[in-house]
């Protein structure tokens, strides 16, 4: 009650720049618990998704029975989206062959190429509004700094010219310009650790992805039946599996 009291008394003094400081750190406030909610849900929803792709992925036989599963509709994710534009790849390359830039070198070389391409789109739609949250997180107490140093200014201004110079005329306004402070404060410290929790959630799946992109291209690659282990790997391996697993171990993807 005091809190609420003491806020509206100093949105009631405070002037316009004060005004527009506070309104700008409520707005913040609420992007960053927009994307905090909907990454939340969006990660969740991921996961799910993704638990049941593998697990019928890892069932499965042959390939042909997971493009089968894939070609019914299966829910969108980073799993199921690489193996669906893998297939389609390999399958395109063996069709036309290579005419093109696009479609130039062998059928390993294209099928990284197109597997290291979705990688990339996963890993850009992952980090969708991180960048606004650590926005918010790094700004956010500077703009509430911002505006006590205002409030305090207009506090003291007010009271210079009204006369008053005593102890409990300069508490009051002082006391309630340090609202910006802790409102910058609360906005900042949710998006911080916000961004943070993201940023390692988004770090583990794509690192698991990477992983899934070695076992599906040396499916694709040698011809192998799906291994009911997810850490098996083929017995065999071509040269040009070889020479395309270099370069997802070198980082290119």
């Amino acid at each position: 009650m005091a809190l609420n009291q003491n806020l509206d008394h100093f949105l009631a003094q405070t002037d316009s720049v004060g005004a527009f400081l506070f309104s700008l750190l409520l707005i913040m406030s609420v992007a960053s618990w927009y994307f905090i909610v909907v990454k939340a849900w969006h990660a969740i929803q991921v996961r799910r998704r993704a638990e049941l792709f593998l697990q019928k992925f890892w069932a499965s036989d042959t390939l042909a029975d997971v493009a089968g599963h894939l070609s019914v509709g299966a829910q969108a994710d980073p799993f199921s989206n690489l193996t669906r534009h893998a297939l389609a790849a390999s399958q395109h390359h063996a069709r036309h062959g290579s005419h093109g830039l696009q479609q130039a070198g062998s059928t390993a070389e294209f099928l990284t190429r197109s597997m290291r391409r979705v990688i990339d789109e996963e890993t850009a739609q992952l980090e969708w509004g991180l960048t606004a949250l650590a926005s918010i997180a790094s700004t956010a107490p500077f703009i509430g700094l911002f505006g006590t140093v205002w409030g305090v200014y207009h506090a003291l201004v007010n009271i210079g010219q009204g006369g008053l110079g005593g102890l409990d005329q300069i508490a009051g306004p002082v006391g309630e310009a340090l609202i910006m402070t802790g409102l910058g404060l609360a906005v900042a410290i949710p998006a911080v650790l916000a961004y943070n929790d993201c940023v390692r959630s988004n770090r583990l799946l794509l690192a698991r992805l990477d992983g899934f992109a070695h076992d599906l291209f040396a499916f694709l690659t040698t011809g192998a039946t799906i291994a009911s282990d997810p850490s098996a790997v083929p017995q065999t391996k071509s040269a040009a599996f070889a020479g395309a697993e270099l370069a997802f171990a070198t980082g290119e993807h």
